[in-house]
Order: C-alpha cells, then sequence, then structure tokens
C-alpha cells in the first residue's frame, strides 16, 4: 500500500530505543525525513546513523530531555531550522516507575507529569501552528494500553496516560478542519526494554523470576505472545499517512486483544 509519505518530515521522540526507534525507521523505510531525540547522546547519534545508512534518508538527531520545556523548545527550533516544517509529530517517552500510590510522593508525580503529560503539551503547542498553516498535519501520541484499562501497579501510568487521550480527542476536534489529525496509539504488552524492566520489577517485589512474569502476561493475551516493535511501528505509519486522513480523535490498540471492552 503506497502511504503517501515520501517527502513528508516526522518528529519521533525518544527514538534511540524501543517503539520509539520502531516507528522512526518504519517511517523511514516509506521516504520520511527524521527528527529523532533521547537523552542519551551516543546512543541517539547511533540510532541517527544507522537509519542513515540502511534507509538512505535524511535524519537529524537533537538530544534532548522532554520534562524540560526549554529542551523541546530548543529541539523545535533546530528541527526546523535543518528542515523547514514538521508535518508528522509522534510524541513517545519512557514509561513512569511501577509503583503504588502511597508508594509515591508529590515530586513523583510531579516528575511524571512533566515527562508524560507536560511533553505532549509542549510538543504540540510548537508544531501545531505550522501543520494548520499548510492545512496538512499528524499528531500521533504513543499511550498505552492503561489509558483504557488500568494496570496493577501503574498508577501513574494509568493516570497520565488517560490525560493525554482527553487532551487529544478534544484537540482533534478543534483542529480537523485544517486537515491535522490527532490520534492515538496504545501498545499492549511488547517485546521491549520497558517491558523487560517491568518484569523485573514485579519478579523483585513478588520473589519469582522474570520469566514466571512475562509467562503470566502471556496468558492474559489472546494471541499467547508479546508484540514486536515492527507491528506497533506498522500501525503507527499507517495511522500518520496520507490514507488514514478520515481518521481523528482516536485510540487504536496493539495489544493482541488484551483489552476487553467493546470499543
Amino acid at each position: 500500500m503506497e502511504l503517501g509519505l515520501r517527502g513528508k518530515v516526522a518528529l519521533v521522540a525518544a527514538a534511540s530505543r524501543g517503539l520509539g526507534r520502531a516507528v522512526a525507521e518504519e517511517l523511514a523505510s516509506e521516504g520520511v525525513s527524521l527528527i529523532l531525540c533521547a537523552r542519551t547522546e551516543n546512543l541517539l547519534e547511533d540510532v541517527c546513523c544507522e537509519i542513515r545508512e540502511r534507509k538512505d534518508v535524511s535524519v537529524l538527531g537533537v538530544p534532548t530531555d522532554l520534562s524540560k520545556t526549554e529542551d523541546i523548545e530548543r529541539l523545535i527550533s533546530e528541527a526546523l531550522k535543518h528542515f523547514g516544517q514538521i508535518d508528522i509529530l509522534v510524541t513517545n517517552a519512557g514509561g513512569p516507575p511501577a509503583a503504588t500510590f502511597e508508594n509515591l510522593s508529590r515530586d513523583d508525580w510531579m516528575q511524571a507529569t512533566a515527562l508524560l503529560l507536560d511533553s505532549v503539551l509542549d510538543l504540540t503547542r510548537l508544531v501545531l501552528p505550522g501543520m494548520k498553516e499548510r492545512r496538512w498535519g499528524r499528531i500521533l501520541n504513543i499511550t498505552s494500553i492503561a489509558a483504557k484499562q488500568s494496570v496493577e501497579n501503574l498508577i501513574l501510568s494509568n493516570s497520565l496516560r488517560a490525560a493525554v487521550t482527553g487532551f487529544a480527542k478534544t484537540l482533534a476536534d478543534e483542529v480537523a478542519a485544517f486537515g491535522v489529525t490527532v490520534n492515538n496509539i496504545m501498545p499492549g504488552y511488547t517485546r521491549t526494554e520497558r517491558v523487560e524492566q517491568l518484569a523485573l520489577t514485579i519478579a523483585a517485589k513478588e520473589g519469582i523470576e522474570p520469566a514466571e512474569a512475562l509467562t503470566r502476561w502471556t496468558a492474559e493475551i489472546p494471541m499467547r505472545r508479546l508484540g514486536e516493535p515492527s507491528e506497533f511501528a506498522a500501525l503507527a505509519a499507517f495511522l500518520v499517512s496520507e490514507r488514514a486522513g478520515y481518521i481523528t480523535g482516536s485510540s487504536v490498540a496493539a495489544d493482541g486483544g488484551w483489552l476487553r471492552s467493546l470499543v
């Protein structure tokens, strides 16, 4: 399927590993120029070099702490200076620590809010005017199945992913007439470093092996396996494509059937 993405420019946040990297690679395969950001500079540069060489597209890497507004402002400034415009925004951030409410301080909540919610607001605020002016744009937020069905021990993610969902749904209505779509993509249990770390955390808490935690999650998934980052990335590429121009305000799951709700 021709997605109509060749020649577009996309900013993919937290793209040095996991789902962000998978999305970046998929978009590069479609001929999209990329702005990638992550906190670890050497890892980010390695990823940028690898994508440039394998996909033959232009890639700009900008080290960024997404919890800091000044870093995001610098990121967008450098991106616009280099490419002139941003057609596609894929927001993403590393998941907050697993914990229950009574084990979290106010500072924990503030840090998680800055990373998961404020970063989405800041990125959107800075790229949306250009999209509206060109009357074409795609905003895709990588959230979590936790936005729709709470996950045990993930109260930070459950709460803040839901906040992003409410923001995106409302914004989608506000900008639809300008040819800008706003959607969320909700990964389920996918074979990433994040899921491996959650398994380690649960294993330490319950005195079990990490493999046992992974087996437990797999048993809850109708497909009886974890998702692959490439499967998630294929859906993301479609949602930011020309072909998905009539899809907005939606939260789409890539979860192997884990969610139990009807809609």
